[in-house]
């Protein structure tokens, strides 16, 4: 029996990965020179990759930053991905405080939604004291690309604080 593959789905998958590329856009060539490892070949799929473990893996968003006002988070996701299915994104930042502003994690619906920080149709994942102590947890338990943002301030710290980032997990293949 012979799968077929419509023309919607193929322009789908197209639209889909060219979202995830357009989403870090800013990625510079001095960036990715140095993820590079050419000594095994090159890292297109994430084989030889510092995180292609048998496990899945756990990380703090930002990293030892958070989940803050200011920080690129496009660059962070590309300095530590691949992600991949089950590995589970920790998001940490600060409850409301008189020096503190609030911050919360949305996930949208799509690239474009995303690319204008649109948060019509996205989906409050992260109340603003949920960060707080350890933090929450989101597993990326789908093939499919997740869009995060912090929808605060009516989307002002997605669009001028960098507080959003994009994720594509890949499938681990075992020996």
């Amino acid at each position: 029996m012979a799968v077929k593959c419509t023309p919607v789905l193929v322009l789908f998958v197209a639209a889909s990965m060219l979202g995830i590329a357009m989403a870090n856009k800013n990625w510079n060539s001095s960036t990715t020179a140095a993820n590079w490892n050419f000594t095994n070949g090159p890292n297109f799929w994430g084989f030889w990759h510092k995180n292609a473990t048998q496990r899945s893996n756990r990380f703090v968003v930002g990293g030892s930053e958070n989940w803050r006002f200011g920080y690129n988070y496009t660059e962070w996701a590309i300095k530590n991905g691949p992600f991949y299915l089950n590995d589970t994104l920790v998001f940490k930042y600060d409850p409301p405080n008189d020096t503190t502003f609030p911050h919360s994690v949305y996930l949208l619906p799509n690239f474009w939604s995303f690319q204008n920080c649109d948060l019509k149709w996205a989906k409050k994942i992260g109340e603003v004291n949920q960060g707080s102590g350890e933090g929450f947890e989101f597993v990326l338990k789908r093939w499919q690309p997740y869009y995060f943002a912090c929808g605060e301030r009516n989307g002002v710290h997605c669009k001028a604080g960098l507080m959003k980032f994009a994720v594509w997990p890949l499938i681990r293949w075992y020996n």
